[in-house]
């Protein structure tokens, strides 16, 4: 996967893929360095390895390998995201610095209904009479946040307290660098259903980045429950 590979992801977000460090074979090296050994090329014996370290949770092998991403997407998904902490570092734009463009915030294709037996999920979507005022709602809400944000700015209000008005639906942006095995951890977590359907598909997108730099290793870990 070349560098600055991007996926798009919901309407206005991206994952794109800036550095990354190592391989499937820098793993099986960090593992075979406690017997003084080395490789210069993979094999399907390292496969067998790699799924051994992973089953056995032998995991500082997969802690060598790293990956750097330049994600844009909604607050709340990040805040979300953001309790993945261990292996990873991150960086995010700041409003204290710079001033927040006007329509820069989510809009959903669709709004789901509250789940009737998970409390912090949903299910489906709500009735088709109120899907046209909800948006209506939803994008007039946005709108006036950032209309008033403006206009607070225009006053001479800093922009660190003109920033605490905004939407949790508007998009910010990070560099996020995180191990192997953490990424793992992240995509396991946050591809499963009962996880919020926004972040799945910011997981997915990480998942289809990572797979063709380090196919075994990444296999191997999301084959096992390894946090």
């Amino acid at each position: 996967m070349p560098q600055d590979a991007e996926i798009k992801v919901l309407d206005q977000g991206f994952v794109r893929l800036v550095d990354m460090m190592g391989s499937d074979l820098s793993v099986v090296n960090a593992a075979r360095v406690s017997f003084g050994k080395k490789k210069d090329h993979f094999e399907d014996k390292d496969k067998k390895l790699i799924q051994y370290l992973a089953k056995h949770e032998h995991t500082s092998p997969f802690r060598h390998a790293y990956v750097q991403f330049h994600v844009k997407a909604p607050i709340f998904v990040f805040r979300q995201w953001m309790k993945h902490q261990v292996g990873c570092s991150w960086n995010e734009i700041s409003g204290r610095y710079v001033e927040f463009p006007d329509d820069e915030f989510f809009i959903p294709a669709s709004f789901r209904q509250q789940s009737k037996d998970n409390k912090q999920g949903s299910e489906g979507e709500i009735e088709l009479a109120h899907r046209e005022t909800a948006r209506h709602a939803y994008e007039l809400a946005c709108k006036h946040a950032v209309t008033e944000y403006k206009k607070l700015l225009s006053l001479g209000v800093c922009r660190e307290q003109a920033r605490c008005i905004l939407p949790l639906g508007l998009y910010s942006e990070v560099y996020w660098t995180t191990s192997l095995q953490a990424v793992a951890h992240f995509i396991r977590l946050r591809s499963e259903s009962h996880a919020q359907w926004e972040i799945q598909q910011y997981a997915h997108a990480v998942r289809s980045l990572v797979e063709v730099a380090f196919p075994a290793s990444l296999e191997a870990l999301l084959s096992t429950d390894v946090g």
